[in-house]
């Protein structure tokens, strides 16, 4: 097993994740042809792996990819990273499209429990000064049934969300502007906008501005986060939608979530899922985009390096063993092939 690349002489790193093959920070493999190759963090360059230290190998890179749900695919290849930092890339066809309920349903319930929490810690000092008032005979009933339009008051007054427009300057959001946010699709068709008021002033963004700036805002919105249940539901909108973007474009396409003026795309206005499910679908997209700009790249790298080891894989093997595999071997989803079965 070799640590360093053979073609610049570079340490190729080490990663704790595939047991069967500790060597490197990148590793790419095409579990049907049974090939592994480490690139280079250095000069890019794919190192093909000896044929008696793939198989385990690629098994194991296989099942992490998997269950690994920062990911993205073409028609070729995948790129997916492990929260340990090991980056896999997955050569063939593209495993079906998975939006994983579970990715989600610990933030959302974290979320929701601290809310509940903290909303009961306020209560408790609350509960506590009205309880020495009484016992102090300082309280009135005027007091105690303001006390509730006090805490009220405390919370619309914090600033929740502060917005950095590309023209300079800063917007600071309280809970009551938050309330008047739309979304509504792009004057262009390409994507969406969303509209954001700060008192009576209301101001359009779109493109990335929008992203950034709901992308902000939906947390907020979102404070309470949500139980299992609540979060299936979302999970299933995006998944109808059959991809993260096309639901998003499809909820600012409704003319539905009005306000008293029949004005529609307001985010407030929608259900709960619909909501949560917003903030999944932009993050998703967001992770997409930024695993995006790497795929055409290492497509280019795999064309080269796919050559290479073919004639280097040929070169060990027996006449004829190529299409024996084929044949007798198995398919990307491990099952045998249809001619073995019969």
């Amino acid at each position: 097993m070799y640590t360093t690349c053979v073609f610049c002489h570079r340490p190729l790193g080490a990663n704790e994740v595939i047991e069967a093959f500790p060597v490197g920070r990148r590793l790419a493999f095409d579990a049907a042809r049974g090939r592994l190759w480490v690139v280079c963090r250095k000069c890019e360059r794919w190192n093909l792996t000896p044929l008696e230290e793939r198989w385990e190998a690629v098994e194991n890179c296989e099942r992490i990819f998997r269950d690994t749900r920062v990911r993205i695919s073409t028609e070729n290849i995948g790129l997916a990273r492990h929260p340990e930092g090991l980056a896999l890339v997955r050569i063939g066809e593209p495993l079906r499209p998975e939006f994983a309920a579970w990715r989600y349903g610990d933030q959302f319930g974290r979320r929701r429990r601290r809310k509940i929490l903290y909303g009961a810690g306020a209560a408790v000092v609350v509960g506590g000064v009205v309880a020495g008032g009484l016992a102090a005979g300082v309280l009135s009933g005027a007091f105690l049934s303001q006390s509730g339009n006090l805490v009220n008051l405390w919370v619309n007054a914090r600033t929740l969300v502060k917005l950095r427009p590309d023209g300079g300057g800063v917007i600071k959001l309280k809970n009551q502007d938050l309330q008047g946010t739309r979304l509504r699709p792009a004057d262009d068709g390409d994507g969406f906008k969303i509209q954001i008021r700060k008192g009576k002033r209301k101001v359009w963004y779109d493109g990335a501005e929008a992203r950034r700036f709901v992308g902000a805002i939906l947390p907020r919105i979102n404070a309470m986060g949500g139980n299992p249940e609540t979060v299936k539901k979302a999970v299933d909108r995006i998944e109808t939608a059959g991809h993260p973007e096309r639901f998003l474009m499809h909820t600012a396409e409704l003319d539905s979530y009005h306000d008293n003026s029949r004005v529609p795309g307001y985010i407030n206005k929608m259900p709960k899922p619909t909501k949560l499910a917003l903030e999944m679908a932009l993050h998703e997209e967001q992770e997409r985009r930024a695993l995006e700009g790497e795929l055409w790249q290492l497509e280019q790298a795999w064309k080269e390096a796919e050559e290479i080891a073919e004639i280097a894989d040929n070169l060990f093997l027996p006449e004829g063993a190529e299409d024996f595999i084929r044949e007798h071997g198995v398919n990307q989803d491990g099952e045998k092939s249809r001619s073995d079965r019969a």
